[in-house]
């Protein structure tokens, strides 16, 4: 049987470390995505409290499939430097955690108007990025997303072709993909080349988030695609089935709002969606 790597985003079972840990341990998964410990944002973390997730993960028999940043989530007018600093930062906690992954955005922007305004600084800063990427050996991972300037399959294609570079490949996120009116089975055949990752994770035609398989992000037509392809990769789920800790701060002003709270039976049913899939 073909076999795909399961990874997730565990702050989603619950903002607890050591019960989001337990879940996968129940669920039978060896690799997760880190984004939120005990309430707090894996770019704040400090290097004690790193060690501190690697020494329990080590001690369970659980990876860190990539680190779930939140880097490039900020304003093309931010000061970069510090940007910069930070993205240093992430960089050392991902290979304490000792994996090759970071997932990164394209900087907030209103509209195309602004996209095509800006074009030219997020090449400039996420080459800076990729830089610093090959010089730690790191892949960086940039996800299409509501709101930033590779919102759209158009704009990611333009992203990857105007930075070449084995270090910097696509996390595809269908739904991300459907909030955004961009029809996936077109955006995967416009980025296949580029994919190095996925985010499962399924929506319906009016944004509404749902388990992989319920919504119209073509998933099973995606994943038949990569296993044809050969892609040895990882299926991340990404629930969003309930609000979660930091979920707010991720979202931004006007994003996506929830009226249930996210859960461990929400991620379980995340799971065993994806299982039936596959």
């Amino acid at each position: 049987m073909y076999k795909f790597l399961i990874s997730g985003f565990a702050d989603e079972i619950d903002a607890n470390f050591d019960k989001q840990m337990q879940h996968l341990t129940a669920l039978g998964m060896k690799y997760f995505e880190i984004r939120g410990v005990d309430g707090k944002n894996v770019m704040t973390l400090t290097d004690e409290q790193v060690d501190e997730v690697k020494r329990k993960i080590d001690k369970l028999g659980i990876s860190v499939s990539s680190v779930g940043s939140p880097v490039g989530k900020d304003s093309i007018e931010e000061d970069f430097d510090a940007q910069l600093q930070r993205f240093k930062k992430i960089v050392n906690t991902a290979k304490k955690l000792q994996t090759k992954y970071i997932r990164i955005f394209s900087y907030f922007m209103k509209d195309d108007r602004e996209r095509e305004l800006y074009k030219d600084e997020v090449i400039k800063r996420l080459t800076e990025f990729v830089k610093i990427a090959e010089d730690e050996n790191i892949i960086l991972l940039h996800e299409n997303e509501k709101d930033i300037f590779g919102e759209s399959d158009v704009y990611c294609k333009y992203l990857f072709d105007n930075i070449k570079s084995d270090n910097f490949k696509a996390v595809f996120d269908p739904a991300n993909f459907v909030q955004c009116g961009v029809e996936t089975k077109g955006a995967f055949e416009l980025l296949k080349d580029h994919i190095e990752y996925m985010h499962i994770k399924d929506a319906l035609r009016d944004g509404t988030i749902v388990p992989a398989g319920e919504g119209v992000g073509n998933i099973a037509h995606i994943l038949k695609c990569l296993k044809e392809s050969g892609y040895k990769g990882f299926l991340s789920l990404e629930p969003h089935l309930g609000e979660f800790v930091g979920f707010a701060d991720l979202e931004g002003e006007g994003g996506t709002k929830m009226t249930e709270s996210s859960s461990a039976d929400k991620f379980t049913l995340a799971f065993e969606a994806l299982n039936r899939i596959i």
